[in-house]
């Protein structure tokens, strides 16, 4: 009797985060641009005619986005590809037309383990040259899990990346490593002075925020001066969140999510003092894999609206924030029904999207 009363409260809260949730695929125009033998993990675009892409099994491109032509980029370090690693994120820097740096994220393989590592390089024609790894995170585990990976930048000359929990939850807690927490360097891959714990004994003082699981979205929005992310919850509980300096997020200690092995929830309930809640909650899940908050002419009606792509429920998710903190949802491009992986947006406001089935597809009006 208990089993199935936990059961039946758990289909009801389920339901209470299942509804406002419009779908809307009429006006948009999908083409394919390019097709890789692997996942297109990351998008950084150098312009609007250029673009780099990484694959997650190892690989890096330059792609023409005008023609679909691939220029494969080499001298890459060793990766370690298995489960959820790999070549994760590539970001352009704030100043490339002067530094001609590009940011990437990978699963560094070590003697504990692969971890996830904030490296940068320079290309020459098709060779990346004076690779640094900037920080090579202390989150190795026994798992190839929960890497995150996202990389961001602010107008004050940092770069933020996410790193997951590494599949052992405990770790988005324990401040002795750099698991389940965003992360916060100089351009350089040195610590600021101003991060929130660079002053603390036994505090990884690169970490921006912590009580992640496995945040995949990050963005930084210069308008607003603000950070936001989305992640990864167990069986329903993914968020998106505002990301405040040295502030916990709650994994595993309060989630909406629940158990995977049956319907009873994860830490101690949803909500607790000293913990910071989320602005939207996907229940059931969507896999969230990646953010930004459209700033673009083409959508004009979507200027503020953040954007993430969706890949168990393999749709384009947009979320409307409103003035008193609700949100609406809309799902674009179900019809595809591709496990859609990573996004951008050129300075016209086009879209591109990457799937997990190895397509770089581009977004347009009709």
């Amino acid at each position: 009797m208990q089993y199935w009363i936990m059961l039946f409260i758990s289909l009801l809260s389920l339901n209470g985060y299942a509804n406002d949730v419009s779908r809307d695929d009429q006006h948009l125009n999908v083409t394919q641009v390019a097709e890789f033998n692997g996942i297109p993990w990351g998008i950084s675009l150098l312009d609007d005619q250029f673009a780099i892409i990484t694959v997650k099994q190892g690989e890096a491109y330059k792609v023409n986005l005008n023609n679909g032509q691939k220029q494969a980029l080499t001298n890459l370090p060793k990766i370690d590809s298995r489960g959820q690693g790999g070549l994760l994120d590539v970001a352009r820097s704030p100043n490339y037309a002067q530094d001609g740096w590009l940011y990437f994220t990978y699963a560094k393989p070590t003697e504990a383990g692969s971890v996830t590592t904030l490296a940068r390089a320079q290309l020459d024609n098709n060779r990346l040259i004076n690779w640094q790894d900037l920080l090579v995170s202390r989150s190795a585990s026994a798992t190839s899990k929960h890497y995150g990976g996202r990389i961001t930048f602010d107008d004050q000359q940092h770069v933020f990346f996410s790193i997951g929990d590494r599949g052992v939850r405990k770790n988005a807690q324990d401040l002795r490593n750099h698991a389940g927490s965003i992360i916060r360097l100089n351009l350089d891959g040195k610590v600021p002075a101003d991060n929130p714990f660079v002053s603390h004994a036994n505090i990884r003082n690169e970490i921006w925020s912590y009580g992640h699981r496995n945040p995949q979205g990050l963005f930084y929005d210069n308008n607003t001066q603000t950070l936001w992310s989305n992640e990864h919850g167990p069986r329903g509980g993914d968020e998106i969140n505002l990301i405040r300096p040295g502030a916990n997020y709650g994994w595993p200690i309060v989630s909406y999510g629940k158990e995977y092995w049956g319907p009873v929830s994860v830490g101690e309930g949803t909500e607790k003092d000293g913990i910071n809640s989320p602005i939207k909650v996907y229940i059931p899940s969507i896999a969230p894999s990646s953010l930004i908050k459209y700033q673009g002419l083409l959508f004009s009606n979507w200027n503020g609206d953040f954007l993430s792509t969706a890949l168990a429920l393999r749709h384009l998710n947009k979320i409307h924030v409103e003035k008193d903190g609700s949100t609406k949802e809309t799902r674009y491009l179900e019809d595809l029904n591709e496990r859609l992986r990573s996004i951008a947006q050129d300075t016209q406001g086009i879209l591109y999207l990457g799937t997990d089935s190895g397509k770089l597809l581009r977004v347009t009006l009709q």
